[in-house]
């Protein structure tokens, strides 16, 4: 061993432990993610379901059991501190893959797009110049093309970017809408069922609180849409709609919202952080008609793309909207560099170092294709609607009036209904924590108006899943109509009156 060559404990060859690319990382690698194999394998089963039993004190106490202290005065070496540690988190995991846990926008993601993702990691490319990301940005490059075309068919030169998500997506597209309304002050309008993004994006960038437009079945109201950019008239305008809210996957009416804006001047940014990949597939893609006539798009495929995260695009219809974000750097992308030929890739986002997200995007296209692709959203939406009419025949349960917004579904126990609003809603808050805290599903909660106008508490499916079928999906519900009984007996106790015994739910 040299001199000034750290030990590692376990190590017999630093040169080959330590390093992950090279001629030796492979090797390396070959042996290590053995462990973590290993130990992903056993997970689900010491698990026991889709998350860990017991709630935050108890996974807290086994993870720190595996894993401290974190940083020892000696280090254990490499393999004992990732069977450890994967060990731990993967136990400890809410398992997206597990059928039973649908609470969120979090999909599971695909092996080939992980294993993409394990080469991204061991070569360590950064997108913030050429000479650290050859052939990245070539591959960058290809796929943001692919995916500017997908959502801007018939623009002449559309353009998209690689972002951490739907928030820095839409924080640039707010970004780039203040950038072309200069002088002036940009007013964004947006609807009651925007994403807290938008109003976060606002606020950083020093814009005027977003005018909120109200909606009906959680989805602008075209009119409403109207007066508001009248009472603005003037000011710099930009509309920002959603297609597939996070609590509904509700699409606002494009094409309606698309006209209103051109006639009153408007810019228009769609969040179509959920719903985008609804364009991979042929039969599905007419539900975003209007999106092509949108200047900038968000675009997420860490979610009905099933990608690791992080994996944002904002796709523009025109590239030339892009340029705010030039910026030069002498190390990174001098002039007389970019004269010799080395392409510039600083102005590719508002982050300097970035991980190369593209390449798992890449492989997954490759290795699908659209159609592919669109088969996937297609069993996603295919489910949730045969996923809806099993709650439908069901007494014991009742799903939110209305379609399904595009995979997610919501519903709630009848029996809460019996009780007084508050109390209600207290029940579906006891049925999602009394199955997170004994680690048998993971349900999102999702407050909307029901069939009547009043605003309920609901309990939220998100149908992710591109394999799992709906007899995966059907013991859900069975938990969920066992744990409500024990729920509206404690909420009937609390409360002081009594539910007929005909409306009492049974397992």
């Amino acid at each position: 061993m040299s001199a000034g060559t750290p030990s590692v404990p376990g190590a017999e060859s630093v040169r080959g432990r330590l390093v992950a690319g090279g001629a030796h990382g492979p090797e390396s690698l070959r042996s290590l993610t053995a462990i973590v194999l290993d130990a992903l394998e056993g997970a689900a089963s010491a698990r026991g379901g889709p998350l860990p039993s017991g709630g935050p004190e108890a996974v807290a106490r086994s993870t720190r059991a595996l894993c401290a202290p974190v940083l020892p005065e000696e280090g254990v070496g490499p393999e004992a501190a990732l069977a450890d540690v994967v060990r731990a988190v993967a136990e400890g995991a809410a398992d997206p893959a597990d059928p039973a846990c649908v609470a969120h926008l979090h999909c599971p993601p695909l092996a080939v797009a992980v294993a993409a993702d394990l080469a991204g990691a061991a070569l360590n490319p950064s997108l913030d110049s050429w000479d650290q990301a050859p052939a990245a940005g070539v591959i960058e490059e290809l796929t943001t093309a692919a995916l500017a075309r997908l959502v801007h068919p018939a623009a002449p030169a559309p353009d998209a970017l690689i972002t951490s998500g739907g928030t820095e997506s839409n924080l640039v597209a707010l970004l780039l809408a203040r950038e072309r309304a200069a002088p002036g002050a940009l007013r964004v309008v947006t609807g009651a069922n925007a994403h807290h993004s938008v109003h976060r994006a606002a606020w950083m960038l020093g814009l005027p609180a977003p005018a909120i437009v109200a909606c009906r079945d959680g989805r602008i109201d075209p009119a409403a849409l109207d007066r508001a950019l009248s009472g603005l008239a003037g000011a710099p305008l930009l509309v920002v709609a959603t297609a597939g809210t996070t609590d509904e996957g509700r699409i606002d009416p494009l094409p309606e919202i698309a006209r209103i804006a051109g006639q009153r001047g408007a810019r228009l940014h769609v969040d179509a952080a959920y719903g985008g990949p609804l364009l991979f597939s042929d039969r599905l893609a007419p539900q975003l008609a209007g999106l092509e006539r949108a200047d900038s798009v968000t675009f997420d495929l860490h979610k009905l793309g099933w990608q690791p995260v992080a994996a944002g695009v904002l796709a523009v219809a025109d590239a030339a909207t892009l340029a705010p974000l030039a910026l030069r750097a002498d190390y990174l992308n001098a002039d007389d560099d970019t004269e010799a030929g080395l392409p510039d890739l600083l102005g590719r986002s508002i982050r300097t170092t970035r991980r190369p997200d593209a390449l798992k995007m890449a492989v997954t296209f490759r290795a699908l294709g659209r159609r592919g692709l669109g088969a996937l959203v297609e069993h996603c939406v295919r489910t949730a609607h045969e996923f809806g009419r099993a709650i439908d025949e069901r007494p014991a349960l009742r799903r939110r009036p209305g379609d399904i917004g595009i995979s997610t579904v919501l519903f709630r126990p009848a029996v809460a209904d019996a009780l007084s609003d508050e109390a209600g809603d207290a029940v579906v808050a006891a049925v999602r924590r009394a199955l997170l805290t004994e680690g048998r599903a993971v349900l999102g909660r999702a407050r909307a108006e029901d069939g009547d106008g009043r605003s309920r508490l609901w309990l939220k499916a998100t149908l992710l899943h591109p394999t799992a079928a709906t007899a995966d999906l059907l013991p859900l519900l069975d938990l969920v109509t066992a744990v409500a009984d024990r729920a509206v007996g404690d909420a009937v106790a609390a409360e002081g009156t009594d539910v007929p015994a005909a409306e009492r739910l049974s397992p």
